[in-house]
């Protein structure tokens, strides 16, 4: 077994896993798994640069996850950013402060990249066909995972980029694609609640997008939707009417895409105050998840996907194994 400390830095969040990985089946025992919402990518559509207070926030926030790394004795780690940081002219600005603050250089990895880890952390577990979740349901219903059936598409929302990538046993063809919840929030959603044209403009971004990702990723192929992070999660907890977020009856829960649609439309729909008080609804994903729940309800219409698996194993899982 090799202990590990895997972090991801994306556009909204930076995460934390510390796992022991091997075995000849490769399994992974999850040691230590934290989340922190820094929003790195603060104005960085606007502006092309990461804010001081933003890189502060990250920069804070890595230097607790390397404390917790040396005190459970993981020597392997890997710190990995995506979106916001491939996007920031002062990038290497942040890549000293997170050598400082955790001894490892950060690899900001391409889209591509991004994606085949985030497949490599959802398709193990997803072979297993375990599942939770019953939910409310409305049209054709929300319900547990019997069996998640290849070929998977793998979508990964997240706060700067989404990533698509289809696949059986590995990636196959992928796509990463500038919408994100951080993003479109920003560029369009600027209203609370957005009005309908702003929704209009980012669902017409959204389908340009769409039109990319249909151009070089067989979509037609796949057999199950495998929705990643914490825009897809937090809709299927909302879909299955959990009072708190319980990531034992999201992980693995299949939510319909009617439900899928009520969802984004009552979160579009509400405003700051009336989302903050779900109980799901995680403080640092307020102001963002009606864009992260349109962008998956765009995906479903726009590719006729009647279900979709919310797995709470993503790239930082895939991270982890990498290292190993």
């Amino acid at each position: 077994m090799t202990r590990v400390g895997a972090i991801d830095c994306g556009t909204n969040s930076i995460r934390l896993l510390v796992a022991d990985v091997g075995g000849r089946s490769g399994e992974l025992t999850e040691l230590d798994r934290r989340m922190e919402i820094v929003r790195l990518g603060q104005g960085v559509d606007r502006t092309g640069r990461l804010h001081p207070e933003a890189l502060a926030r990250t920069i804070a926030a890595a230097r607790h996850f390397g404390e917790l790394i040396e005190a459970h004795g993981a020597h392997r780690v890997r710190f990995v950013a995506t979106s916001a940081t491939r996007d920031a002219a002062n990038r290497a600005e942040f890549e000293s402060g997170i050598e400082r603050a955790v001894g490892v250089r950060p690899e900001v990895i391409s889209g591509s990249e991004e994606a085949a880890l985030s497949f490599l952390g959802a398709s193990a577990s997803l072979r297993t066909g375990t599942g939770t979740g019953t939910g409310t349901g409305t049209g054709t219903g929300t319900g547990t995972l019997s069996a998640a059936v290849p070929p998977y598409l793998v979508v990964d929302i997240g706060g700067g980029s989404t990533e698509f990538v289809l696949g059986t046993d590995a990636a196959e063809a992928s796509r990463s694609v500038d919408i994100g919840c951080v993003r479109l929030t920003e560029r369009y959603l600027r209203d609370d609640p957005p009005t309908g044209d702003q929704l209009d403009a980012a669902r017409a971004a959204i389908g340009q997008a769409l039109d990319e990702v249909a151009a070089v990723v067989p979509v037609q192929r796949a057999a199950t939707l495998v929705g990643l992070a914490g825009s897809v999660t937090t809709v299927a907890a909302l879909a299955l009417d959990l009072p708190r977020y319980d990531s034992t009856q999201i992980h693995h829960a299949r939510i319909s895409a009617a439900d899928v649609h009520a969802v984004a439309s009552r979160l579009l729909a509400m405003t700051h105050a009336e989302r903050a008080v779900l109980g799901p609804m995680h403080p640092g994903r307020v102001d963002v998840i009606g864009a992260g729940a349109l962008i998956l309800s765009e995906i479903m219409t726009r590719f006729e996907l009647s279900w979709v698996v919310a797995s709470e194993h993503d790239i930082l899982d895939g991270i982890a194994r990498s290292i190993a």
